[in-house]
């Protein structure tokens, strides 16, 4: 990452102090993350979100542990991709019409030229936090359906077509199955049923905006990986879906 000389910024009026016993478990996830630093100067470019799935699948007992590959991953991925702000979608039944809803997160709050800006942005990222855990338990209230596709599609429209970079952290395990599409390892067995498939669900739900995201899976395929002869078939799906017809960048580094 580049560094830069941090700024003056134009004075604000200062936010109370919240209760030093709802931040501690938070902060400590954050250092033991991330590690503390007193040096942060680097500039802010991205407009990021999170996508969460409240599903059945993503529950510690039946799946991959939503939660837990979100606290693996939200920190490091907020301060390595340079978030400036962060937005929430769920992954629901049906994920654009969903209920849930967590307000944007500013991670470059305007700042004193006394103020310690690794200090105010870290407090941010606290609150990245606790609005990511508010929009994961919201969505794992609903049904056990998993509209993957209409979470990722209500992130890239809260992002907006703007200029800048924007990246998206999608912490589910990809299997799409909704009133409407249930993702099987029979309708994606060939590269014929594959095609079916995507364009079946392309007809009822159209492209997500995401041309020229990057996207960062986190749990992708989990349920799938013990066995190549339903993970490369699942993979290649998603593949038409993300990079050749969304035209996004897909990324590894928190496909964990």
């Amino acid at each position: 990452m580049t560094s830069h000389q941090a700024h003056p910024r134009p004075p604000r009026a200062r936010r109370p102090v919240r209760p030093l016993a709802a931040v501690l478990p938070l902060a400590a996830l954050l250092i033991a993350a991330t590690g503390c630093s007193s040096q942060e100067a680097d500039t802010l470019d991205a407009a990021c979100a999170v996508v969460l799935d409240g599903s059945g699948s993503g529950s510690a007992a039946h799946g991959f542990d939503a939660k837990a590959k979100l606290d693996a991953t939200i920190v490091p991925f907020m301060k390595e991709q340079r978030c400036r702000s962060m937005a929430y979608a769920p992954i629901t039944s049906s994920s654009k019409a969903s209920p849930c809803h967590a307000d944007d997160v500013d991670l470059d709050p305007a700042t004193e030229s006394t103020d310690d800006v690794e200090a105010v942005r870290h407090e941010a990222r606290v609150q990245a936090v606790l609005a990511a855990h508010r929009m994961l338990a919201c969505a794992s209230r609903t049904d056990g359906g998993s509209d993957v596709l209409g979470g990722i599609a209500r992130a890239a429209e809260t992002l907006g077509s703007g200029g800048g970079r924007k990246v998206l952290l999608v912490v589910s395990d990809f299997e799409q199955y909704d009133p409407e599409f249930g993702l099987t390892a029979k309708s994606i067995a060939t590269p014929e049923a594959r095609g079916k498939s995507v364009d079946k669900l392309m007809r009822s739900r159209g492209v997500p905006p995401i041309t020229g995201m990057d996207v960062f899976p986190v749990g992708y395929g989990m349920n799938r990986k013990a066995k190549p002869s339903e993970f490369e078939p699942f993979d290649a799906f998603w593949t038409e879906i993300l990079t050749k017809r969304g035209k996004a960048r897909v990324h590894d580094d928190y496909r964990r």
